[in-house]
């Protein structure tokens, strides 16, 4: 959803990859510049015709359609200064692609995904442990006399991760989630339920695990090797800085690459 100003937003459909077009499976071996190529002779290229043609039609459609803008590994400080700021929909890091390798399913050695520290997230499954407090004189008058849950007290909130076919069950506990008073006062004026939910979250700067969205688009949460994975990244992370100052190191090794290819 591209945000345009003035509460006005967009659906656009953002293509930064063809794998199958009109039958042809094969363009999963062809490179990354002939797939998108492709892609562009036979959709793109027909896709903008026919609104030029036909202008007023476009406001008929249910999203607009437009390729990805890709850029050269080493223009860094750019993408940075300029592309980043402009850009009208959310965004989390960078990713640089191999032009010239073929599709590969699952993960891909030839793909780095950059984040910065604080955006490596995982998605976690919440449990909520509400303390047990013991009647008072209001609660008695009130006909309750036994300990009861306080489920408008701060809980204690539980990340659990996923861990598949496991013996000892499909979930296990991880991390404590960190919830302020005010954020709990928050999730409470939501009036949804809130146990059991997957919800993604990241670590601050202080090592804590904070909540930054609900998951409802998903079943289950991340498998303990993904968690693993994002934990190795957060503690292996490269800041904007340091890849910055990588940015020559990658113009001088397209050069060199390039030359040797002519």
């Amino acid at each position: 959803m591209d945000d345009l100003g003035d509460g006005r937003k967009e659906p656009r459909f953002l293509v930064f990859d063809c794998l199958v077009l009109d039958g042809r499976k094969d363009l999963l071996t062809k490179s990354l510049d002939k797939r998108l190529g492709y892609f562009r002779e036979h959709i793109m290229v027909p896709y903008k015709d026919l609104f030029a043609r036909y202008p007023d039609e476009l406001r008929y459609q249910a999203f607009r359609l437009e390729m990805k803008e890709m850029q050269v590994a080493y223009g860094i400080e750019m993408m940075f200064r300029e592309v980043l700021p402009k850009l009208k929909h959310g965004n989390d890091g960078l990713i640089f692609t191999c032009r010239n390798s073929e599709y590969r399913h699952g993960t891909d050695q030839n793909i780095l995904k950059w984040k910065p520290a604080a955006e490596n997230t995982v998605d976690f499954r919440l449990r909520l442990r509400f303390q047990t407090v013991e009647a008072d004189e209001l609660d008695r008058a009130r006909g309750i006399a036994e300990p009861y849950l306080d489920y408008d007290g701060l809980p204690a909130a539980e990340l659990w991760v996923y861990m598949g076919d496991s013996r000892d069950g499909p979930y296990t506990f991880f991390n404590d989630l960190y919830i302020t008073e005010e954020e709990w006062e928050t999730l409470k004026d939501l009036g949804d339920p809130l146990p059991e939910r997957i919800v993604e979250c990241g670590m601050d700067e202080q090592g804590r695990w904070i909540l930054h969205r609900f998951r409802d688009d998903k079943g289950e949460a991340n498998h303990i090797s993904t968690v693993n994975s994002v934990m190795a990244s957060i503690q292996d992370s490269v800041s904007e800085s340091e890849l910055l100052d990588a940015a020559k190191g990658i113009k001088d090794s397209w050069k060199a690459r390039a030359s040797r290819q002519r």
